[in-house]
């Protein structure tokens, strides 16, 4: 992690103890700073980047906003483009295609040798390289005016509750925050401590916990175990990266509120999803959405044959798989999670399954169906390599004999799921992620207690983010 707890809690505390003391321009030259001191912990050469993007896409955007010409204009977000894709591509992608290119050489015979560079990728560069992005493009079609504010934008790209890590801010969301006078509420102030404890309790008793008592022993030696255990490891990959993941976004929300800033809902129950379109709109929404407005709309969407929406439904999720790795198991995610949605699209369109909403039996059917699939989707984006994907999911199809967690295991994995239900409904039936406040009497002050004892009690472990390292 970027920082461990303490550090951070130390950290967030000398923040808060000043800024609220501080007039606006004041607070925003504070949390920039403190942005760059909580990404430059990590390894302060990495600024650079953060602010190569910040000047570029500042500049861009003015002068796509301020030129009659359209070519101009074209040119402008074509460099910020190229700018930032450069960058992305290079410090991701760079080794993954020499590696491939390189492969697919040895298989026609012929010898290739590349330079192997030790590229450090730097943490959450997809997350803010994206956010930049939508800036320009935003300009550039004219849905945003750009601020002439240069700190203000630096503070837009490298604002450190999310920068890591997502959500992946619009401009027109975020900006008009950052610019907005602020005055934390009390009622603001609960919020914020709520989400954050929500968080801590997703991310380190139930994510931290499932991966390490059944996810890593599980997938670093596959070959040993059987096949109803794999899968029983493979859902519990899900409880842990959906524990992980939303959590840092709770945890995000939650420290930002007490700046006074709102950052968007990443993470809506996923797993209560009755279809993959469903899905989609409620995991990573800041993703999906992105995935939605810059890509499969300019590919042209739902718009043309049918033919043409499946292809445009597979590319969206071929590059939403690849953003999140250099590896072809993410392109295999992705693909999958493209073909899920096609295949959902043409059963709606030609037999009706999944045209209308459903409640009851007929809905937890489908929202088991969903999950069932989306866990096995999960494989290859868990497994270190295609070969051990492939192993665990014929382990699990042909039942295949091995080792087996002990009845005990079982019964920790089961309050585990319980955790995640005691988080999910509740929000599900009050429509609040920081619900405990409309409980009645002292009873949220009581769930809020058991969250923050759980997530102290848990052995301190090694589980960092997961999403950190895209």
């Amino acid at each position: 992690m970027l920082f461990n707890s303490t550090i951070f809690f130390v950290f967030f505390a000398i923040v808060l103890s000043c800024y609220y003391v501080l007039k606006l321009r004041w607070q925003n030259r504070m949390l920039l700073i403190a942005s760059y001191v909580f990404y430059g912990w990590w390894d302060w050469r990495f600024l650079t980047l953060i602010a190569f993007s910040t000047v570029l896409d500042y500049f861009c955007g003015l002068k796509i906003y301020s030129s009659e010409n359209p070519r101009t204009r074209k040119n402008a977000l074509i460099l910020s483009l190229v700018g930032n894709l450069g960058v992305l591509g290079f410090f991701k992608y760079f080794g993954f295609f020499a590696d491939s290119l390189s492969n697919l050489f040895d298989v026609f015979g012929f010898s290739a040798s590349y330079t192997t560079l030790n590229i450090v990728l730097p943490v959450g560069i997809s997350f803010y390289t994206f956010q930049t992005m939508s800036y320009t493009i935003d300009i550039y079609s004219k849905k945003l005016k750009p601020t002439k504010d240069f700190l203000n934008f630096a503070l837009f790209v490298a604002y450190f509750p999310q920068l890591v890590a997502g959500p992946i801010e619009r401009a027109r969301n975020l900006l008009p925050e950052i610019e907005a006078k602020r005055k934390v509420t009390a009622y603001q102030f609960r919020e914020g401590i709520e989400l954050m404890i929500i968080g801590m309790f997703k991310k380190v008793a139930l994510a931290d916990m499932a991966g390490s008592l059944f996810v890593d022993p599980v997938f670093s030696n596959p070959g040993q175990y059987g096949g109803v255990t794999l899968f029983f490891a493979s859902c519990m990959f899900g409880l842990q990266i959906y524990g992980d993941f939303s959590g840092y976004s709770d945890m995000a929300r939650g420290v930002s509120k007490l700046l006074g800033i709102e950052l968007m809902v990443n993470f809506n129950q996923p797993y209560f999803s009755a279809g993959f379109s469903e899905f989609w709109g409620r995991w990573h929404i800041s993703l999906s959405t992105w995935l939605r407005d810059y890509l499969y709309i300019p590919l042209g969407g739902n718009r043309g044959t049918q033919f043409m929406t499946y292809r445009n439904l597979i590319l969206t999720m071929l590059l939403g798989g690849l953003w999140h790795g250099a590896s072809w198991n993410f392109v295999i995610w992705g693909a999958c999670h493209g073909t899920a949605l096609s295949i959902e699209r043409a059963v709606r369109q030609h037999f009706g399954i999944f045209a209308n909403k459903v409640t009851g039996l007929s809905r937890l059917r489908r929202v088991m169906f969903v999950f069932v699939i989306v866990t096995l989707i999960w494989i290859p984006f868990r497994a270190p390599s295609i070969h051990e994907s492939i192993s665990i999911l014929s382990g699990i199809l042909s039942l295949r004999d091995g080792l087996e967690f002990a009845m005990n295991d079982y019964g920790i994995a089961a309050l585990l799921v319980a955790g995640l239900f005691l988080v999910d409904v509740p929000q599900i039936l009050l429509k609040e992620h920081a619900f405990a406040r409309r409980l009645p009497g002292i009873v949220g002050d009581i769930v809020l207690a058991i969250f923050l004892a759980a997530t102290l009690l848990v052995p301190v472990g090694n589980q960092t983010f997961i999403y950190f390292q895209f």
